[in-house]
């Protein structure tokens, strides 16, 4: 049974995995949820298979994280219809994999212009409507590879990385104005991130790394595909959305994955390095 839930939340991302758990839940919930999709609304009908199908019967706003104009005019959609936006989950990115060397720099840039820079546009676009609501709620979806530099993912890394100093930053500033700003930062998770990984052009021909890349990449992919289901992420942000002071960073994931970031602070650095390059198999 829906209850209904005046609140209007705007996920980004939601074709697959994380984000499209995320939104099926809140819809389920009673919350008004707009969801993100590159494509059109029409093109999405057609998508096939339901990753834990949620109903997809949630409002969808054509939306490319990377244009300026297609940001401001999914906004603008949304407050048309509502005319309001509290609650911003920026969940839209990819992961590219293959050593720092064999990344290009177009590569690179493609990586944060989704990860980094789609956040930002976003949080640039809702922010004067949340500060003249004196209230909102945005949650940024991080990885816990923002916390712990991941071998042969380092510009996947950089960009989450670079999200939490953002959010870490955007938190402060924005307390006068009564808008809650955190951060979860999910492990392995079984979706279909794995199958949409994107592979940098030199990382399966250089021979200096490919076979460690293939070692290290082996466990990612088998820990992804053996991850839990996300929507463990959904009842988390829930949580944190209905919490007047929710904390700055939630980490979710299996308790290895929580304990590793516990370890990093804690641990010598070259003990905790050994043993994380001992995991992915590159000694």
């Amino acid at each position: 049974m829906i209850v209904k839930n005046e609140r209007v939340v705007l996920i980004t991302g939601t074709s697959s995995g994380i984000g499209r758990a995320c939104a099926g839940h809140l819809h389920q919930r009673g919350y008004r949820v707009y969801g993100t999709y590159r494509r059109t609304q029409a093109d999405e009908t057609a998508v096939s298979g339901d990753e834990n199908d949620q109903s997809q019967s949630y409002e969808l706003v054509s939306m490319d994280v990377t244009s300026d104009t297609s940001v401001e005019r999914g906004i603008a959609t949304v407050l048309s219809r509502e005319e309001r936006i509290d609650v911003v989950v920026n969940n839209a990115g990819y992961n590219l994999s293959g050593s720092v060397e064999d990344t290009s720099l177009d590569e690179a840039r493609a990586q944060f212009e989704t990860n980094f820079f789609g956040v930002l546009r976003v949080c640039r676009a809702v922010l004067p409507h949340m500060r003249r609501q004196d209230a909102g709620y945005i949650v940024n979806v991080s990885s816990i590879a923002g916390v712990i530099g991941t071998p042969f993912q380092g510009l996947y890394s950089a960009s989450k990385f670079a999200i939490e100093g953002l959010t870490e930053a955007l938190r402060m500033e924005v307390k006068p104005y009564h808008i809650q700003v955190a951060i979860i930062e999910p492990g392995n998770f079984h979706t279909k991130f794995t199958a949409n990984r994107q592979i940098a052009l030199a990382a399966r021909e250089n021979p200096g790394y490919v076979e460690r890349f293939s070692r290290a990449l082996g466990v990612i992919e088998d820990d992804e595909l053996n991850g839990p289901n996300p929507m463990q992420i959904a009842y988390l942000l829930e949580h944190i959305i209905n919490d007047p002071m929710p904390r700055l960073r939630y980490p979710v994931g299996i308790v290895v994955e929580k304990f590793a970031i516990t370890l990093k602070k804690v641990m010598p650095a070259r003990l905790f390095e050994w043993g994380f390059m001992k995991y992915y198999k590159l000694l």
